[in-house]
């Protein structure tokens, strides 16, 4: 299609300003890639496409996101320039394959792979929120039931205690300051809103260059789940690798994409200097081993990359490697989940138990002295 830029430049502010910020769920972004795709390739036009596509959808944002969509292709503007103007439901990978099937005449089977690209990300997350969501189950209950145990219960054993006159054991007086402390802070308005001040200037550190460095190298440090953060970054990098090379995007705007789509600071600087290698001519493999957060990467995946230069097959060598990742990672998540639920277990036991026996130690101390 030919793009008429004062039609273009016209419709912009309205669909950025009105559509900017809206979001979508990644099961509806899904069917609508895999309906669009089905269609495109049964000869249906775009814009009657994503019509009917919208026709089809209930009532909500994605229903007036696409109608709007229709209408800014039916104005003559691309496809890929289009969804620019919704980059919280089409991102940077969306789109730049979406540019580059434009220009290669294969969009229903490039719409195809990002679609199960989309799923499989969608599976990868699932897994991740299943495995995790058990023991952050355990870890409320177990906090819960500690905080309630030494706010509402401990201090009236206390008052009990004081009335028999009794000095109290050194483990049960340790509890009640500790349990005087969270009841001050409960009723302190000043206590209140030092804690809200405190988080507000952590969430204000993590917000700056220096705070998130240090948060994202706390994230990648951190026995087995430093290793879990890393599995999950370096399976999404090598899935859109592959998904981009495989459907004929050029090297560097892959690495651009990859870079876009990491949130973490040390990988995205590992990702500009190899963008910035590859832009000077050198191979990707060999891109990686100059960068200065190298150890990022593992060694053979380095060697399993300079395989598929050498064999013209990076992308499908970039597949295998994230499926290896996305194995791996489950493996993780796996072997962290079955240690962390003894744990937890164990944690909540000599807590609980503990907060027990304080409570128990001055009834014993005073039947003693009745005994007397």
């Amino acid at each position: 299609m030919i793009t008429t830029a004062p039609q273009s430049a016209a419709r912009q502010p309205k669909a950025a300003g009105r559509f900017r910020n809206a979001r979508v769920s990644r099961s509806e972004l899904i069917l609508f890639t895999t309906q669009l795709s089905v269609m495109l390739s049964s000869g249906v036009v775009v814009s009657d496409a994503i019509a009917a596509i919208a026709a089809q959808t209930k009532q909500g944002v994605f229903k007036e996101v696409l109608e709007d969509l229709c209408e800014r292709i039916s104005s003559g503007d691309d496809f890929s320039t289009c969804l620019s103007a919704y980059p919280l439901i089409f991102n940077t990978m969306f789109i730049s394959m979406v540019r580059a099937s434009e220009a290669s005449g294969k969009m229903p089977q490039m719409l195809e792979i990002l679609s199960g690209y989309l799923d499989a990300e969608q599976e990868t997350a699932r897994s991740i929120k299943g495995a995790m969501f058990y023991p952050a189950a355990m870890m409320v209950v177990s906090l819960l039931a500690t905080m309630s145990l030494m706010v509402f219960v401990l201090p009236k054993f206390t008052i009990i205690y004081q009335a028999r006159g009794v000095a109290l054991p050194k483990m049960t007086q340790m509890l009640v300051d500790i349990s005087d402390f969270f009841v001050k802070i409960k009723n302190s308005p000043t206590a209140l809103t030092t804690i809200v001040v405190v988080f507000f200037i952590l969430h204000y550190l993590a917000g700056t260059a220096a705070g998130k460095r240090l948060f994202d190298s706390v994230k990648i440090s951190i026995p087995l789940i430093g290793t879990m953060f890393i599995e999950s970054i370096m399976t999404r990098s090598m899935r859109i690798m592959a998904t981009m090379l495989n459907t004929g995007v050029p090297m560097l705007d892959a690495m651009d994409v990859i870079n876009d789509s990491c949130d973490n600071i040390h990988f995205r600087n590992l990702w500009t200097q190899v963008t910035e290698k590859i832009h000077d001519g050198y191979q990707l493999s060999d891109a990686i081993n100059l960068a200065n957060r190298k150890k990022l990467v593992a060694g053979p995946i380095i060697q399993m990359l300079k395989s598929g230069e050498k064999s013209g097959e990076i992308g499908r060598v970039c597949d295998k490697i994230s499926d290896f990742y996305e194995r791996k990672l489950k493996a993780s998540i796996k072997s962290t989940t079955a240690l962390i639920e003894p744990a937890m277990i164990v944690i909540m036991g000599l807590v609980i138990g503990t907060i027990a026996i304080a409570l128990l130690m001055p009834v014993f101390k005073i039947s003693s002295v009745v005994g007397h």
